[in-house]
């Protein structure tokens, strides 16, 4: 099927066909007045790609040109009169709605066009819903569709259950969801909310045994899609899923990486981010992203063959924002312009001038493997500035510090001498400076990993 306009006016046009067992119509309202990021093209581009990563069949896209939202059913009556045509032409399973809308809106316009109706949200939450894995990601989805689902109460889910074979995140088919009442509902989140507490306590404790290892945290950061699965398994040589599909990592992944020095980090992919991404997504994955807070380094994605690169830099960098991280001032970012093998040689020469201004700035293609040396001497570079290699002297009879130092710290060479342990450590600074004050003892020499050739 090839693409053309809809002969009603509204700017509609087909989209290719993907086998898939449910059929979807996308409305794209644009909104006239509104601030706008990106084109229209490019949000339209994404919603179709969102629809395809949960097996969605796209048989049609309508953009809306609208002045005025209206509060009973966002669109104006000829409008909804419009799509109610398409809607006739094509039979779609479920419309999707590329905007939020309020319950009432939704229900209103479910009601005219008799059609399921899902909206920009409720399509993030069935993606998350399909790919997350893990138990705490299927806690943290639960969380954020409860919270969606509160001032709904209706069939919302019930027309994906057949591709997803009841394995959603609400645990089975949508029916239940109608039996449900808000004050279930809230217990329910109550519930999650205290095991998502747990989750984060057991993130915490495991952060603090990395501490003692020490191995410095590196943590993947991007909008979705530009690459962070597949520059995971570049660095790191495993096979986790990397699909060229919007959200193809949800659940947080680890493994270890050697440095050039020969040093070990340990690097963790993350979930990707999105324009206009629900504020209770964001804070339902807090416990997620909190690995991001915590990171030694951070390793910021981008996709640099999208012609809207910058306008997917900036919703990233509006999300750590609102984490809390000061993204201009924080030293732990390397911004890593990923698909430079996607680039035209002109193209590929501005930011190959662009990056030698800029020391936070490192070209690579994950797919290609090209430019990896080079990020990873940026990682090391950060990583050894805040890490220490020390000399101690620790008697035997003083088992206590010898066994912090072997916690908190990496030995790198020990020797048993007649009355005491000669070793060298490698610590980072707050570590060093609580064991002299602990323990009293002096440095035999102290010096930055990066300045240290032995």
């Amino acid at each position: 099927m090839t693409s053309s306009d809809a002969s009603n006016g509204s700017g509609g046009r087909l989209v290719n066909r993907t086998t898939a067992s449910d059929t979807c119509l996308i409305v794209h309202p644009a909104l006239v007045n509104a601030p706008r990021k990106r084109s229209v093209d490019d949000q339209i581009n994404e919603i179709t790609g969102l629809a395809q990563a949960i097996c969605l069949e796209v048989v049609d896209v309508q953009r809306i040109n609208l002045s005025k939202i209206q509060a009973g059913s966002f669109l104006g009556k000829g409008q909804r009169s419009r799509i109610g045509e398409t809607i006739k032409n094509f039979a779609p399973d479920i419309l999707i709605f590329n905007y939020a809308l309020s319950p009432v809106q939704q229900r209103n316009l479910e009601r005219e066009w008799n059609i399921k109706v899902i909206d920009r949200t409720g399509l993030i939450l069935e993606i998350f819903g399909a790919r997350a894995q893990t138990k705490e990601g299927r806690l943290q989805v639960e969380l954020a569709a409860l919270d969606y689902q509160r001032s709904r109460l209706v069939r919302s889910w019930t027309h994906l259950e057949r591709q997803r074979g009841g394995a959603g995140f609400m645990g089975g088919p949508g029916e239940t969801q109608i039996e449900l009442d808000r004050r279930i509902i809230s217990d329910r989140i109550v519930k999650l909310k205290k095991e998502l507490e747990n989750v984060r306590k057991t993130r915490d404790l495991g952060r603090k045994a990395r501490g003692r290892v020490p191995f410095p945290v590196v943590a993947l950061v991007g909008y979705t899609n530009a690459g962070k699965s597949t520059l995971f398994n570049a660095l790191t040589g495993a096979e986790i899923f990397a699909e060229d599909l919007l959200f193809a990592t949800l659940d947080p992944t680890m493994r270890k990486v050697t440095l050039p020095n020969g040093h070990n980090v340990i690097l963790s992919d993350t979930v990707g981010f999105i324009s206009d991404l629900p504020t209770h997504l964001v804070a339902a994955f807090r416990a997620t992203l909190e690995e991001v807070l915590y990171a030694d380094v951070i390793l910021h994605v981008v996709d640099v063959s999208s012609h809207d690169y910058e306008a997917q830099k900036s919703d990233v960098i509006g999300i750590l924002k609102e984490l809390g991280i000061d993204y201009e001032a924080d030293d732990r970012i390397i911004e890593v312009y990923n698909k430079i093998d996607c680039l035209d040689d002109d193209r590929l020469d501005d930011l190959v001038r662009e990056a030698g201004f800029n020391s936070r700035m490192s070209l690579v293609s994950a797919l290609a493997s090209k430019g990896l040396d080079g990020l990873l001497a940026k990682v090391q570079a950060i990583t050894t500035a805040r890490h220490f290699n020390v000399a101690f002297e620790v008697p035997y009879a003083d088992g206590k510090a010898l066994s912090w130092l072997y916690e908190h710290g990496e030995i790198l060479e020990r020797q048993d001498l007649d009355s005491v342990v000669a070793c060298r450590v490698r610590l980072d600074k707050a570590s060093l400076e609580k064991f002299k004050n602990l323990y009293g003892y002096s440095c035999g020499s102290e010096q930055g990993v990066s300045n240290d050739e032995s």
